[in-house]
């Protein structure tokens, strides 16, 4: 039986730009640095009373039971990477989405369109930046929020009025907030992944941004393997990441170069640099078919 919703501020932080992180500093020092943030941040929700829900690659999720506190720590954990020296003259900065209203908690997870909102709102974030709703702001303190401002008002699918836009204002007299009225980003550089399988070639970007992987034949990219599921697997391209999303009976095993391989079960992680999967078995143990993967640059 599921437990009954009730008001969480749901929170997504995750580091800005990581993927360009790997490609410039390298696998072992990028990791490195992307756990040095996350650390500070997981440390910060304990702070506030919160709670991790998940870490999915280079993003935390986490809940607390109040608007208030869910703001305090995202400026703690804004001010805490902030506060890290740079990495091979790289410096760190991670992106903070939030939203507080009904969702339901289950089996250690979150559910709602809470956390659809506060994805949303992630999506829309620069690095040091805080984005939240006007809903979550009006739940706050009058003191509170004259930290913040409204800054959009945006339609979203299945919403039958706008979404009010706001940015926390963290720093004080930092250009970093002082931006247009209009939160549309500046487009990244286009991101795109090669899926070698066989002789067939796959090549997913934001035009083509996702791929099915499994035994079934209608399936973007077909595995004969008995052991692989009919629908296996998916790759997607979310915000600024491919992630790997297993859907498997027996597991889908990923190796990037130059690491162990591991498995994930009804899990996902995000690809970076090149590397393999194997569907249903280990690779390493009897060198099972395979789809190779490769982060292409500009």
């Amino acid at each position: 039986m599921s437990e009954p919703a009730r008001f969480l501020c749901v929170l997504f932080a995750d580091v800005a730009g990581s993927t360009r992180l790997y490609e410039r500093l390298g696998d072992a020092e990028a990791l490195h640095a992307v756990e040095r943030c996350l650390n500070r941040v997981d440390r910060v929700v304990a702070t506030y009373k919160g709670r991790v829900i998940k870490t999915i690659g280079d993003e935390i999720m986490a809940v607390f039971d109040s608007a208030e506190e869910g703001m305090q720590a995202a400026c703690d954990m804004q001010q805490r990477v902030e506060d890290l020296p740079p990495v091979s003259g790289v410096k760190l900065s991670i992106r903070i989405g939030y939203h507080y209203g009904t969702a339901i908690e289950e089996r250690n997870d979150v559910f709602g369109d809470t956390v659809n909102l506060a994805a949303r709102m992630t999506s829309l974030a620069k690095g040091g930046q805080i984005i939240t709703t006007g809903e979550a702001i009006d739940a706050l303190p009058p003191l509170l929020r004259q930290s913040t401002r409204e800054i959009d008002a945006i339609a979203i699918k299945g919403k039958a009025e706008v979404v009010r836009v706001c940015e926390v204002l963290w720093q004080e007299g930092d250009d970093l907030t002082m931006k247009s009225a209009s939160i549309a980003p500046v487009a990244p550089p286009p991101l795109r992944l090669k899926l070698r399988h066989g002789n067939k070639e796959v090549t997913l970007d934001a035009a083509h941004p996702s791929a099915t992987l499994g035994r079934d034949l209608a399936s973007d990219v077909v595995i004969a393997d008995p052991r692989a599921s009919r629908s296996h697997a998916h790759i997607a391209l979310r915000r600024d990441k491919f992630m790997l999303v297993d859907q498997s009976t027996n597991g889908t095993y990923v190796t990037f170069q130059g690491e162990a391989e591991f498995v994930l079960k009804r899990e996902e992680t995000f690809l970076r640099g090149r590397g393999r999967v194997s569907f249903g078995h280990a690779w390493s143990a009897d060198k099972a078919e395979v789809l190779e993967f490769e982060i292409l640059g500009n």
